[in-house]
């Protein structure tokens, strides 16, 4: 049988975000795949040198708007290391707090997203209603539903009085009875079985091989998460589990995604409950020269951020590392052998976020010289004003 190609991308209805994959197939079975990335790449780390240590926090924020507390987390972190210094007790609390509901939101709104993929929209209008609670609990204790605005180096910009965090705590146990609901069609719905189980397995051993993080390794039995193996904010203070499947496949990464949900709001809770008095904090006056990395456990695996500071107010190098990064190459493991019908859920099930995922180095035709930022752009104005002749603009 002859081999077809079958592009998904750069614009599809079933991707959030630009990126381009080059399926190789056989009649139906997939036996290929090539990945292209750099549609939605905006110079995030350019752009942070020329902003303050201060300023570079609400930047990295808009990295991604799902991912709007796991960047800022990273990056305060980094810089805390260059110091280095402990932040506030009061402050691990509130930060914890937030991260875990950016979680909740966004396994909320991956599980809508599986349910729409799948052709069941009945989950993916449950579990967007459900998000709807968590980004106004969000909205309470921040002034946000996305970028949140939290997060400062040396501690966190909001404090949580005692009146909001009832009113979070309510919101957060009323979503309970209809994630039970959810979980309950997830594990006994016969249809859902038959697309995810077996479907785009990725092995304990093969999830190693390619540095898979966050979800997309736990499903396939490696017991790796940053909270546990290298505690921050109040998450060696509270109790809690890491969840971890055997099976690595679509089903599993749902279940696991599901049964995380739990533990957030276990963790929030009692984060809301024993938070102690105290500043929220630092007052950190001056960046030292030196340098430092944050990484923090974000809701598709480890995010990490590297600082170098010149002992001026400005990063003099900032350099980000998103959790898809890593396993976006997973695809050639789950998805060759696969059906093309099956490519897109398989695709989307590591949880992509392509805009965390995006950079790129521009090389003249001969590979030797790497432009900056300021040959770029004069680069740039250069072909402006030869296209601005050719078409007497």
């Amino acid at each position: 049988m002859g081999r077809t190609i079958v592009p998904i991308g750069p614009y599809h209805p079933l991707q959030e975000e630009p990126e381009f994959f080059t399926l190789t197939v056989e009649g139906e079975k997939v036996v290929d795949i090539d990945v292209e990335v750099g549609y939605n790449h905006r110079g995030i780390e350019k752009l942070s040198e020329q902003k303050t240590f201060d300023q570079a926090v609400f930047l990295v924020e808009r990295i991604c708007g799902i991912c709007s507390t796991s960047h800022p987390f990273a990056h305060v972190r980094a810089v805390e290391d260059v110091i280095p210094m402990e932040v506030p007790e009061r402050a691990k609390y509130i930060r914890t707090i937030i991260a875990e509901s950016e979680r909740l939101h966004s396994h909320l709104l991956w599980l809508g997203l599986a349910g729409h993929f799948l052709g069941y929209n009945t989950v993916y209008m449950w579990a967007w209603k459900l998000r709807e609670e968590v980004l106004d609990a969000m909205e309470m204790m921040t002034g946000n539903r996305n970028n949140y605005a939290m997060f400062k180096p040396g501690g966190v910009r909001r404090d949580i009085n005692i009146e909001i965090a009832t009113e979070v705590i309510r919101k957060i146990d009323s979503i309970v009875p209809t994630l039970n609901m959810l979980k309950k069609a997830v594990m006994d719905d016969p249809v859902l079985h038959a697309r995810t189980k077996g479907v785009g397995v990725l092995t304990k051993e093969e999830a190693i091989d390619y540095c898979a993080l966050g979800p997309t390794s736990r499903c396939s039995g490696v017991a790796r998460d940053l909270r546990k193996d290298s505690p921050y904010g109040a998450y060696d203070k509270v109790e809690w589990n890491m969840i971890v499947t055997q099976n690595g496949d679509v089903f599993d990464k749902v279940v696991l995604r599901v049964l995380e949900m739990y533990e957030s709001i276990k963790i929030i809770k009692e984060c809301l409950l024993g938070m102690p008095e105290g500043e929220i904090d630092a007052n950190i006056k001056s960046i030292p020269p030196g340098e430092g990395i944050g990484h923090i456990e974000a809701p598709r695996g480890e995010c990490f951020h590297y600082v170098r500071s010149d002992g001026t107010n400005t990063p003099e190098r900032h350099k980000v590392r998103a959790p898809t990064f890593m396993n976006l190459p997973t695809y050639k493991s789950t998805i060759i052998g696969e059906t093309i019908s099956d490519a897109t859920i398989i695709l989307a099930a590591i949880d992509p976020c392509y805009c965390c995922t995006e950079r790129m180095a521009v090389r003249d035709t001969k590979g030797k010289k790497v432009y900056n930022g300021e040959e770029l752009i004069k680069l740039s104005q250069a072909k402006t004003e030869k296209l601005k002749e050719k078409f007497k603009c």
